[in-house]
């Protein structure tokens, strides 16, 4: 079971970034994953630089950087913050919160079909395995 899982989970990684870009709205340059990821944080509420890059694990050069593309190509507007001058918060761009909620929507529509093959404690179980998955993961990480 553990080997067809590890032989399944990079297809899968695979397929899900081929949806994300099939889904995905032209730009000038290519969205990455990462972009993907920034612009999911950013749906449900617009958070600063710092908060970003921890919910994401990532360094705040990356994702300034993936910040910066999509500035660019008008996904996102940073806008110094009010009560602390330091920090710079980042909303989706209100020109293109539609299109980034479609294109989202979009790109999770597969894993949607399966998880609505699933019964509630089915789909209960598969992502607390996904979260024990995850959190194993990350225990080994820090271990090094």
């Amino acid at each position: 079971m553990c080997l067809r899982l590890m032989q399944l989970m990079p297809r899968i990684a695979r397929g899900m970034r081929r949806s994300q870009d099939r889904a995905a709205p032209a730009t000038q340059s290519p969205l990455s994953p990462r972009h993907v990821a920034v612009l999911e944080q950013l749906r449900d509420e617009p958070l600063t630089v710092g908060t970003l890059a921890a919910r994401l694990e990532l360094t705040l050069s990356t994702v300034s950087g993936v910040l910066a593309d999509l500035d660019r190509a008008g996904f996102v507007i940073r806008e110094a913050d009010a009560g602390d001058r330091r920090r710079t918060i980042v909303r989706i761009s209100p020109q293109k919160v539609g299109l980034v909620d479609e294109w989202l929507d979009d790109a999770a529509e597969p894993l949607l079909r399966v998880l609505n093959q699933l019964d509630a404690s089915e789909r209960a179980a598969f992502l607390k395995a996904m979260d024990l998955l995850e959190a194993e993961l990350r225990v080994q990480d820090s271990a090094r």
